[in-house]
């Protein structure tokens, strides 16, 4: 996703990180970037706050519970293959269906 817009860090960069920011997993420089492209972006500012209601209501319904490190590890692993598969594509995770595929 990008507005169209230039910014210093890029859209899809920010996304990319949405949920580290979100469960403070950035550095202060990262965490700065992050807010001062949401600060300036509209439509990334939407999708952070649509990832902010998904972690609150995940963390509600399972926040009694802990993952196993292992777990946690392979399914942040995972996470990181897939942004690999979305960047090298150009946008489009790999196996994915796209909007115009289902029509």
């Amino acid at each position: 996703m990008s507005c169209g817009d230039h910014h210093e860090t890029s859209c899809e960069e920010v996304l990319a990180r949405v949920y580290s920011y979100l469960d403070g997993e950035l550095d202060q420089g990262g965490c700065g970037e992050v807010r001062e492209h949401l600060d300036e972006c509209g439509p990334c500012l939407r999708e952070y706050g649509l990832e902010e209601a998904v972690k609150k209501i995940v963390n509600k319904s399972c926040g009694c519970e802990q993952a196993p490190a292992d777990l946690r590890s392979k399914v942040l692993g995972r996470i990181e293959e897939i942004c690999g598969e979305i960047k090298a594509s150009g946008g489009v995770a790999a196996g994915g269906t796209g909007a115009s595929e289902s029509a």
